[in-house]
């Protein structure tokens, strides 16, 4: 814009449901309308600080960084930064303003804006700025001593009044007021547009947005909405146009805009701390140190390959600087041992035989043959990714040492960004166009998890179960349309998995602080922005397998005091049948259906299979195909072969089948002689399909450095065609190796210690694949009882009882960690001896105590639970009337006479309550009907022959659709029974044509051919129907048709 002005006071869809572009949408505009700088004042933060100066660089426009924030009163000031201490300051005001108001209100106080206005220029504000609000009420006098105040906090030159004139009712007269009050004080004057959205098509998906923001439906009538689609990136003609009277304040945009500095938020500066060192010690020096020490420990002699390994890569830690970072991860995982805190590397720092030394993986690279370059590498100069889970009950104490060691003004968690993917775009849209709720919610549920909110059209097109929504055709575009438009929006600031920064600085002066739910201090930037401005970020993740396996190892050594995790073999035999046999559920990673099927064709034999399996069992290889070419070769089935004998020693453990990203490095190592940092360029570059030109100069590259080293063109060629084929679906090898020492240690614990392992898993829900009434069945079809609750003997989690699981109040739904703590107190006194003396001492309320009747918890005194729901006001009135001045009683059972529940009521009432049933399944009660029906049940299958007709009834579990080669939709899912589970595959046709009764009903019947493959059972389905009782007579409470619903 060479005659027009600069835009100061923009939104964009980071403002959370305040704006409507994207940020590089908006940068892209102002690019095309020929604009030299744009500003971004999102309200209340910088979360698009980076991503916007990133895009302002590509486009060749000045970026101008601010915030809109909301003062004491509720209206709004607009603040620009004008050099790197305005940003700073910037940053500490609104961290003030978060972490001191009510989350989500920020709020700033005036004597914040006096301490934090040096770098700061400030704007009056939009209609919502208290200048624009006094004047539109005509109070003139508390209006001038308003800017008075502003012109002494800031000063005259760092003041403009902001002119907003987006054809609105009242807006020209308000912009003569607010030029009056200017000139009555000699400031300045600046025009603004207020906008929130690039290009003007985006006004409805704006107004959808504020709607939502309000509260209110599209349908009704609220003074803050927009009323045209004027706030937008006016043009020069617009400008000139709006500010024909007052052409300084256009002008006056440019001249601000010069002022302010185009490189206010500080990038690619080096952030992480220094590690407290002895004195005369240096980083470098006691890094080698230690990793010296730790190779002695690892390897029982240093041979030479070993200690060029570690010099290379102490080398190349050392050169680009992060030799601090791994002592403070050293340290970290040395706390967290000595306080025998569980945890476990995962990723690619298990490629680094320093982390191996230092105890940081225990994955030996070196023994593996694993690349280092894949972890770090100078040509590639890209920060460490470490990242270590954690006991998923114990990681707030890992976070609480790093705030207590590093001080909490230089440690946050990183953010996240929660975007509108499908179903919660339908969500907020049906909602605000004041459709039906339930059917609003009947359809967010029904749509595929990981579909985009722009895909929704192809989305109603090829999935049967969203075609009868309830909805008109009309209503179903309207909410197709909208969604699109708010797609990929941010709706607001998440907290990263287990992202966490550790600053030189204090964090705030360079990215503003938040509270999370959780209240934990999140910056305002997410994984690669922070990377960007310079952090290195530690993924300290919350597993809840850990947790389970440190409860199933607490309970093991009740009765085997010697046992270890640590210590189980990996070449245990009865293990391997167990998960040859594909009885693995409940075991980390090998417990999908995909998993256990793979292991029943694999016929799995050593930890490798289950590394390859962790690999395998993803949408890339199973797209790409390479399942089952792995599967033929390491059978025998089909031949092993290679391209080049020198191939050989780097697929031998993959039979010939590229599986790991770390193997196409070694390729381009052996054979183009690439360095294994450009290596793992080449491998980033084909991961990431860059574009074809940049393909087919890497291939050039390769073939002719392939040649120089003595191959054919010929073979060069087809070796890179052939692993560029394989390397979008390559794994991590380091990470598979390190899921599947955890899934095969979960494996041996399964195979012999199942009553203590299924406890440990009960006891840490939600986790894994399958629900816990799932796991339930799986522990009795081991011939493990489930025990009830019992006052007086279950503990917070579920423990073990003479081979049996005893369930704990963990499993007790809607109990308060305070009434456990109190009943578990007052227990430790004396054992319970009636329910009035429970009410006496401890802290219950009513609703849990009429839960705790209603799974049975007291069943051991008195099996009639609807006695004691009787009996349960009289105990607690006598609570109420006596308190706790008496001594209680032993009291006789209840003597009301009452009818107890039947074993259908009690069935549900357990299920509601604890998740699961102990002795029955919903089929149990069905089992007559579908004898009379002659359907079968899984039991029966195991008697059928392979390609049999087949037609048997379950409960449907965890139905998905996975990608495929072809492309086309297949729906898997597990049915399951009183006996067990067996999965069940529909094909394109057969999904298109049945797949809405799998996905909206929880009980059907299917018919198909039984498939046998290896061990493995499943049903090639042809026909389903929803499963309605006929000959029913267990006494149901209500018609046999809510039998379903229920469920």
């Amino acid at each position: 814009m060479r005659q027009g002005g600069v835009h100061l006071h923009v939104h964009s869809g980071f403002s959370f449901l305040d704006g409507a572009s994207a940020v590089e949408e908006l940068v892209a505009e102002a690019a095309r309308l020929e604009m030299p700088a744009l500003a971004l004042t999102d309200h209340h933060g910088v979360y698009g600080a980076v991503r916007f100066a990133q895009a302002c660089h590509r486009h060749g426009i000045k970026p101008i960084v601010g915030a809109e924030v909301t003062l004491e009163d509720g209206l709004h000031l607009t603040l620009l930064c004008e050099h790197r201490k305005g940003y700073a300051n910037l940053c500490q005001l609104l961290t003030r303003a978060h972490l001191q108001s009510p989350r989500g209100k920020a709020q700033v106080r005036l004597e914040w804006l006096e301490r934090y206005a040096e770098g700061l220029i400030a704007l009056t504000g939009c209609r919502l700025g208290r200048l624009t609000y006094l004047l539109r009420a005509q109070r003139y006098l508390e209006a001038r001593q308003w800017l008075e105040t502003l012109r002494a906090v800031f000063g005259k030159e760092n003041l403009f009044v902001e002119l907003q004139h987006t054809r609105k009712p009242g807006d020209a007269w308000i912009v003569a007021r607010q030029i009056e009050a200017a000139q009555s004080l000699q400031l300045p004057v600046v025009a603004t547009a207020n906008v929130h959205y690039a290009t003007a098509d985006r006004f409805p998906a704006h107004d959808l947005l504020t709607c939502a923001r309000l509260g209110v439906t599209v349908s009704e009538a609220h003074p803050l909405r927009p009323i045209n689609d004027c706030n937008t990136l006016a043009d020069a003609l617009s400008w000139q146009k709006r500010y024909r009277d007052c052409p300084e304040a256009w002008q006056n945009s440019l001249l601000l805009a010069e002022r302010c500095a185009a490189d206010v938020v500080p990038l690619g500066r080096d952030l992480f701390p220094r590690f407290p060192l002895p004195h005369g010690q240096t980083a470098e020096r006691m890094l080698q140190q230690l990793v010296r020490e730790g190779a002695k420990q690892r390897y029982p002699s240093i041979t030479d390959q070993v200690r060029r390994r570690l010099r290379r890569e102490l080398h190349v830690i050392c050169t680009l600087g992060y030799a601090d970072f791994f002592l403070a991860v050293w340290e970290l995982t040395r706390f967290a041992r000595e306080q025998h805190i569980r945890w476990a590397a995962r990723g690619s720092v298990s490629d680094s035989a320093v982390a191996y030394c230092l105890g940081i993986s225990d994955i030996d690279p070196i023994r593996r043959g694993l690349p280092f370059e894949r972890f770090l590498s100078i040509e590639r100069s890209q920060k460490p990714d470490i990242d270590l889970d954690f006991d998923a009950n114990r990681r707030e104490e890992v976070f609480h040492y790093l705030r207590q060691r590093y001080g909490e003004e230089h440690v946050a968690m990183v953010g996240t960004f929660s975007t509108y993917r499908a179903r919660s775009a339908v969500r907020l849209v049906g909602k605000t166009l004041g459709l039906p709720s339930d059917l609003v919610d009947r359809l967010a549920k029904r749509i595929p998890l990981f579909c985009y909110a722009d895909d929704l059209e192809r989305a109603f097109a090829n999935a049967p179960e969203l075609r009868e929504s309830g909805f008109t055709a009309h209503q179903v575009q309207q909410m197709l349309k909208l969604c699109a438009q708010i797609a990929n929006l941010p709706h607001h600031l998440g907290t990263h998995l287990g992202g966490i920064l550790i600053s030189r600085e204090p964090i705030d002066s360079i990215v503003p602080v938040q509270l999370s739910p959780m209240n934990r201090k999140v910056v305002q930037w997410d994984k690669d922005d922070v990377e960007t401005a310079g952090f290195v970020k530690l993924d300290l993740l919350s597993l809840r397998m850990l947790s389970a396996v440190e409860h199933a190892e607490g309970q093991i050594r009740r009765s085997v005091p010697d046992f270890r995790v640590s210590d189980i073999p990996y070449d245990d035999p009865d293990t391997f049948e167990m998960i040859r046999a594909g009885e693995t559920i409940g075991a980390f990673q090998i417990e999908s259906p995909a998993q256990r099927s793979l292991h029943t064709r694999l016929r799995s034999q050593c930890q490798m299979d289950i590394d390859v399996s962790v690999a395998l069992i993803r949408p890339g290889p199973i797209r790409g195909d390479m399942v089952t070419p792995f599967v033929n070769r390491r059978n025998g089935d089909d031949p092993v072969h290679y391209l080049h004998p020198h191939l050989e020693p780097i697929l031998r453990h993959t039979c010939g089948v590229p599986v790991f990203q770390e193997q196409i490095i070694l390729i381009a190592t052996r054979l183009a002689g690439f360095t294994p940092g450009e290596a793992d360029q080449l491998r980033k570059t084909m991961t990431h399909h860059r574009s074809r030109q940049e393909m087919e100069r890497l291939g050039r590259l390769f073939v002719e450095r392939a040649v120089q080293r003595g191959y054919s063109a010929h073979l060069a060629m087809r070796v890179y065609e052939w692993i560029y084929g394989f390397a979008g679906y390559g794994f991590c090898e380091a990470h598979a190796a390190s899921f599947g020492d955890t899934a095969y240690k979960t494996a041996y614990m399964l195979r012999y210690y199942p009553a203590q392992f299924y406890a440990a898993l009960l006891s840490c829900q939600p986790m894994g694949y399958y629900p816990p009434n799932t796991l339930a069945l799986q522990a009795r079809t081991r011939g493990i009882r489930l025990l009830l609750p019992d006052i007086n003997r279950s503990e917070i989690a579920c423990t073990v009882e003479e081979g049996n699981i005893r369930l704990g109040w963990c499993r007790v739904r809607g109990m308060s960690r305070e009434e456990i703590e109190s009943l578990l107190a007052a227990r430790a006194e004396r054992p319970f001896q009636s329910l009035e003396d429970l009410c006496r001492r401890a802290t219950l309320h009513r609703d849990t105590l009429e839960r705790l009747i209603l799974c049975g918890t007291f069943d051991t005194w008195h099996p009639n639970r609807r006695q004691w729901l009787m009996q349960l006001p009289y105990a607690l009135a006598q609570r109420q009337a006596l308190g706790n001045l008496f001594p209680a009683e032993a009291l006789p059972a209840p003597s009301l006479q009452a009818e107890d529940f039947t074993a259908w009521e009690k069935f549900w009432y357990e299920w509601e309550i604890l998740g699961l049933s102990v002795d029955c399944h919903v089929m149990t009660f069905l089992r007559d009907d579908l004898q009379r029906r002659e359907i079968l049940s899984t039991a029966d299958l195991t008697m059928v022959r392979d390609g049999a007709w087949v037609k048997l009834a379950g409960l449907v579990v965890c139905p998905h659709r996975p990608p495929t080669r072809s492309g086309r939709r297949v729906l898997f899912v597990s049915l399951e029974d009183e006996f067990g589970l067996v999965d069940a595959v529909l094909f394109e046709k057969v999904y298109q044509a049945y797949g809405h009764w799998v996905l909206t009903q929880p009980l059907v019947i299917v018919e198909g051919h039984l498939q046998r493959r290896g061990r493995g059972l499943s049903v090639i389905v042809q026909r389903v129907e929803p499963y309605r009782p006929v000959h029913v007579t267990n006494g149901f409470p209500e018609p046999v048709e809510q039998v379903c619903l229920r469920v």
